[in-house]
């Protein structure tokens, strides 16, 4: 699979969050181009405010790995992460972040605190942003508007 399709995955996922009334945020992990790990937000579903969907799939990746660290693993999702999702990429090791829209309000790697240029971040990174940054936008404006 290429790049693009790991994305569409992740926006797979993240549909099926948003049919679950959950924020429509998906991600996939991917280790030797075959996905290890998918997650869509669970923060309402599982009373979890730590429930992100990045946060799942690093913790499902690490189970199928048998480690904490994925060093040889790439995350693909469909939103610019947040502060403690940008922490635990960090410290999960992840060697490539994919991700979709950019969040101004809330993300931490291009916005915000800017969380993998802080010298206290010990693992960035390769970060590639804008990746299936179109459908990402429209699934979280759609999502906003009919909740409005």
């Amino acid at each position: 699979m290429t790049a693009p399709s790991f994305m569409d995955l992740a926006l797979k996922a993240a549909e099926n969050a948003g049919k679950s009334g959950e924020v429509p945020i998906g991600c996939v992990i991917v280790r030797k181009r075959t996905v290890i790990a998918s997650a869509g937000n669970r923060t309402l579903t599982d009373r979890d405010p730590t429930a992100h969907a990045e946060i799942l799939a690093i913790r499902e990746a690490a189970r199928a790995t048998g480690s904490e660290r994925l060093v040889d693993c790439d995350l693909y999702v469909t939103l610019e992460p947040c502060t403690m999702c940008a922490a635990a990429i960090s410290f999960a090791r992840v060697r490539r972040l994919y991700y979709g829209a950019a969040d101004p309000k809330g993300g931490a790697v291009d916005s915000g605190v800017r969380f993998f240029a802080s010298p206290t971040c010990h693992h960035v990174p390769e970060v590639y942003s804008a990746v299936g940054e179109s459908e990402a936008a429209v699934l979280l404006r759609e999502f906003f508007r009919a909740r409005r």
